[in-house]
């Protein structure tokens, strides 16, 4: 993929097939350039086995398609740019889910630029307006946030974060936190 908001997408929809009811999605840049994309849900989880095997990209648990590259593009993206992917993920009934922590070396010539983010995010929101997100973006000049729980706590029950005037709003408030900082 050209653009890691796109893996972005692509790995926080498989939280939402895995039956997330809240995604943490953070990106924090260090002074050095190192950056650390973490997803992490409180979906089903992964068996060791999969786990094992999902960076394969002839491995995947789809019966719609019999390859996946996803995860195997974002690996591979991560190690080109002198960083690595590392996911743990619990099946237990207390501790469910998965966290996927790739890093990047932002100053490498590999390095996969990061992309429109704020779209990326507005998706998933309108995609699964249920679900809670969590969004992070760090760096040593900047910090942006959004939390859709705190959203749908204005908002109440009756107004959608799918809705378009919502989905306008939440665009509009990511950019100016990365504009005014």
């Amino acid at each position: 993929m050209k653009e890691l908001s796109l893996n972005i997408l692509d790995v926080a929809k498989n939280s939402v097939t895995a039956g997330a009811s809240k995604i943490e999605i953070s990106l924090v840049t260090d002074a050095e350039g190192m950056l650390a994309l973490t997803i992490k849900d409180d979906g089903c989880g992964m068996s060791e086995e999969t786990v094992r095997n999902v960076t394969n990209p002839f491995y995947t648990t789809r019966t719609t398609r019999k390859v996946g590259m996803g995860l195997p593009l974002l690996k591979l993206a991560a190690e080109q740019s002198g960083g690595e992917l590392v996911i743990s993920s619990s099946r237990d009934e207390i501790t469910h889910g998965t966290e996927l922590i790739a890093t990047f070396n932002t100053k490498s010539i590999d390095f996969t630029p990061v992309g429109d983010i704020i779209s990326s995010v507005c998706i998933l929101i309108a995609g699964s307006p249920e679900i809670d997100f969590v969004f992070t973006d760090v760096t040593p000049e900047r910090s942006v946030s959004l939390n859709t729980a705190e959203l749908r706590a204005v908002l109440g029950d009756d107004i959608s974060l799918a809705e378009p005037e919502v989905q306008t709003w939440i665009s509009e408030y990511l950019k100016e936190q990365y504009v005014s900082q």
